[in-house]
């Protein structure tokens, strides 16, 4: 696929060897550094064994016969060949009888990214051809063999279950209220959906639909808009954007046969034009209602903000107002540890200005600033989606900024700053053109991995990353839990059902929103263990195209036990959950609980009690890290407040009875207070 070059002779001769002109005639090569000169052999190589068809001319030909059973690696991806392009291939068999062992075109990094290396087993004593055509360069770079041990084999593998759908595989997502994820795939007329069942399998229904003016071509989401236990869905077209609301059967619901709840669609389009990319459900204005975002490639964004009762009006501008787009993937997070909703979009194509990442930072008020200079995330990098997650279990968002040309960027978020760690993490040792990135835990070894298109990064905890090509589906795919057994599972067009085998513990949280949006969207989870706090927000709409579970999932390694759980929702409510089983799903109900487990009060002291302007707080422990909150006597959260001088200010307080907590250590104080 790339342009041909200028060929470039280099001077490093190391083990330089006179390629030949076919296969007969093959050079013998060991291990070490070679230069090809040029490609003007008169054997072109047969059968192709990369991608990206075959306009060679000629070809170079080498032979290696291996002196043991070894890893072997052929790399043109050198520093020295930065901004070229080359192609070989890997054969078995003898001259004139060939087969395709190896191979490669562009899965190198350096510079454009157009060279070549692959990795595979050698027999002893056998003989392996290794062919350079000119499809991309007539010549003038350098070759390395290299022998080694083969690497170890992954810590996850997937067992491939073939499943039968219709339609568009776009999801992994509950659909009938059960919490069990289910497989959703898509066609103009048509829902089909494989329902997972609490006894293990699916049940399969193809529910009908209205014609939807748009599919989802280009994106897809899901979440509850009307608030009845049922999610709904959000078709993104590269023409507008449809909505199918779920039709419950009456009839049906109590027969104990979740899959037979749900009895059609309502479709509901408008006549706006939207080139859709990375869609979301989304409270936007935080009234307790759903709303819907769609990143426009070709007009400022679009919005469609709920009444409360399902019906959505069509906005657009606001929240991305470049004039000619260059929107790509929105994903709505709470990097500043506020518990507001922030959004960040990858963008790409077009001038520097249009194709510049921005993060519109909430305000709180209903506003949005866009800030992204500020916090060190304005890159005009070529982006089609982002992976947020708290990558070093420090308490905060991190973001892995996905490549779809150049190189992923790593960003570590340092007091809600961003700084640029790519070097040495790891996340540039694979092609890096995947469109869809996304995190979760796959191992639940308590760190989060990165899936960028079918490569696997396995989070080591410490902002680096072991990556292991290919495991998953190449294109990506939707990712929740098909088995309900506590592991990710992936779909695209067939289930990847994760075997791993370990050890490790893991819990599951599923929320239900009152005063918030019933799906909990927007919702941090804390997961409270001795060795420290696993942060997780609650989101529909990651990565580029898919949607993935909206349940919560967070690996413990060997942590055998759960201090605590703890939701904070978007209303402010906080909820806690004390001392909840491993290896379970927990459902909690925004408001069914108030505060945490009581630490001792005694090294607290707050003052005056009556309070009228600013309250004191006085204790034996240093408080600087500590999380600070006011709640009503409701158990409704309305001040976060930043602690100063072990001075609160409670002057905009209304007369009243209120609760102070103190966070710290996943400990907690709290004290009454009366304002006056």
């Amino acid at each position: 696929m790339p342009k041909q070059f200028p060929s470039i002779v280099f001077c490093l001769l190391f083990g330089m060897a006179a390629a030949q002109d076919n296969c007969n005639s093959a050079v013998p090569i060991s291990a070490g550094l070679y230069t090809v000169d040029v490609i003007n052999g008169n054997e072109i190589p047969n059968p192709i064994c990369a991608a990206n068809g075959n306009n060679a001319t000629a070809g170079e030909w080498y032979q290696y016969t291996a002196p043991q059973n070894a890893f072997v690696t052929i790399t043109t991806d050198l520093q020295q060949n930065s901004g070229g392009d080359t192609r070989f291939h890997v054969y078995t068999g003898t001259c004139g009888a060939l087969t395709c062992y190896a191979g490669d075109d562009d899965a190198g990094v350096i510079g454009n990214g157009y060279l070549s290396i692959d990795s595979f087993d050698v027999i002893q004593g056998t003989t392996y051809y290794i062919a350079f055509d000119n499809n991309w360069s007539s010549g003038g770079f350098d070759f390395e063999l290299i022998e080694g041990e083969p690497p170890p084999p992954p810590p996850i593998s997937f067992d491939v279950v073939p499943i039968s759908t219709s339609g568009s595989n776009l999801a992994v997502v509950d659909l009938n209220g059960d919490f069990l994820d289910d497989i959703v795939s898509i066609s103009s007329t048509n829902v089909n959906v494989q329902f997972q069942v609490a006894e293990g399998g699916f049940t399969m229904r193809n529910i009908s639909t209205p014609q939807a003016n748009y599919t989802p071509s280009w994106s897809f989401a899901a979440g509850d808009l009307n608030a009845d236990g049922y999610n709904d869905l959000l078709y993104g077209s590269g023409s507008g954007v449809t909505f199918m609301t779920t039709i419950v059967d009456p009839e049906n619901l109590n027969n104990g046969d979740a899959f037979d709840d749900v009895s059609g669609f309502t479709e509901t389009s408008g006549n706006q034009y939207v080139f859709s990319q990375r869609s979301n459900f989304v409270d936007i204005n935080n009234d307790g209602s759903l709303d819907a975002f769609v990143c426009h490639d070709v007009a400022p964004n679009v919005f469609y903000l709920n009444d409360g009762l399902g019906n959505l009006a069509f906005n657009q501008g606001g929240l991305g107002d470049y004039p000619s787009g260059g929107n790509y993937g929105s994903i709505w997070i709470d990097y500043d540890n506020d518990h507001d909703l922030d959004m960040f979009i990858a963008k790409c194509g077009g001038e520097v200005a249009r194709r510049t990442n921005q993060m519109h930072t909430n305000n709180g008020d209903g506003t949005f600033t866009e800030n992204a200079a500020a916090i060190g995330l304005a890159d005009p990098m070529q982006t089609w989606s982002s992976a947020w997650g708290d990558f070093d279990n420090d308490g905060d968002m991190d973001v892995f900024v996905g490549a779809s040309s150049g190189y992923h960027k790593l960003m570590e978020n340092d007091n809600f700053i961003f700084n640029d760690i790519t070097t040495n993490s790891g996340v540039n040792s694979i092609p890096n053109n995947a469109i869809e990135n996304v995190t979760y835990d796959f191992d639940n070894d308590g760190n989060l991995d990165l899936v960028s298109g079918g490569n696997v990064f396995m989070g080591n905890g410490d902002l680096t990353f072991t990556v292991y090509p290919n495991i998953l589906p190449g294109s990506g795919g939707a990712y929740g839990d098909l088995n309900n057994d506590g592991k990710i599972d992936a779909f695209n067009g067939s289930m990847f059902l994760n075997n791993t085998v370990n050890s490790n513990n893991w819990v599951k949280v599923n929320t239900i929103g009152t005063v918030s949006n019933l799906n909990g969207i927007g919702a941090r989870v804390e997961v409270h263990t001795s060795s420290g706090i696993r942060i997780r927000d609650v989101r529909s709409g990651e990565g580029f195209r898919y949607m993935n579970s909206l349940n919560t999932h967070v690996g413990l390694g060997t942590e055998d036990a759960i201090n605590n759980i703890i939701i904070y929702w978007p209303s402010g409510i906080v909820d806690n959950l004390p001392l909840p089983a491993v290896n379970s799903t927990h459902t909690i109900i925004e408001g069914e609980t108030l505060g945490l487990e009581e630490a001792s009060l005694l090294d607290v002291i707050i003052h005056p009690n009556p309070v009228k302007d600013l309250l004191h707080i006085s204790s034996s422990q240093n408080l600087a890290n500590a999380k600070i909150f006011v709640f009503d006597i409701s158990g409704k959260m309305i001040l976060r407040p930043q602690l100063f001088s072990n001075e609160l200010d409670v002057s905009q307080l209304s007369s009243g009875h209120y609760v102070l907590k103190i966070i710290d250590n996943a400990k907690v104080r709290s004290h009454k207070f009366i304002k006056e």
